[in-house]
């Protein structure tokens, strides 16, 4: 599907209420998206699957909002960023991101599970910003100035975020037998 297509099954929410087109952009995004937050916490499958389905219905109820400034996408990633930072600032009260420990249990198609479990260990050895800024660059594959806008951080501060996060993920490797 193209963009075009995402605003024209958008338009067919906004303008005739038509819940099978949104079901449409769930299916298109729910992957990409469940996957931002599995990153974000570390696998905690449970807690991504809550997180993404908070995102979707918040992007439902805000459809008429959407101005096609950006891509649906990028929109939908803004809406699940803050999702996901709202989740930490109430998190933190009690407390933090730093205190998670990576799911043991988490099985990844596209690396045997030691090497994810290495991967989430090192992840969340980062700021939460680094830790942004690296999932969606390397694993989501989106550009410095998508990842700028979807966090709303000038676009040399997310070439810093991504330049430190990968020095700390690089030393973090090094130190437990990855070359």
């Amino acid at each position: 599907m193209s963009p075009l297509s995402d605003i024209a099954l958008v338009a067919q929410v906004v303008v005739f209420n038509n819940k099978r087109a949104f079901d449409t952009l769930v299916k298109k995004y729910q992957s990409p998206v469940r996957r931002f937050f599995l990153h974000q916490t570390l696998g905690d499958e449970e807690l991504s699957d809550d997180l993404a389905q908070e995102t979707f219905i918040k992007a439902y109820t805000h459809l008429t909002s959407f101005k096609n400034m950006s891509n649906f996408g990028t929109w939908l990633y803004r809406i699940a960023y803050n999702v996901f930072y709202d989740y930490i600032r109430t998190r933190k009260e009690t407390t933090g991101l730093e205190d998670w420990e990576a799911n043991v249990d988490c099985r990844t198609e596209q690396a045997p599970v030691g090497e994810a479990i290495d991967i989430y260990r090192g992840l969340s050895t980062l700021k939460e910003e680094e830790r942004t800024c690296i999932t969606l660059f390397y694993m989501e594959d989106l550009s410095i100035d998508k990842i700028s806008g979807i966090t709303g951080m000038p676009s040399g501060t997310v070439k810093s975020h991504l330049s430190r996060g990968k020095e700390k993920l690089a030393h973090f490797l090094k130190q437990n037998g990855y070359e």
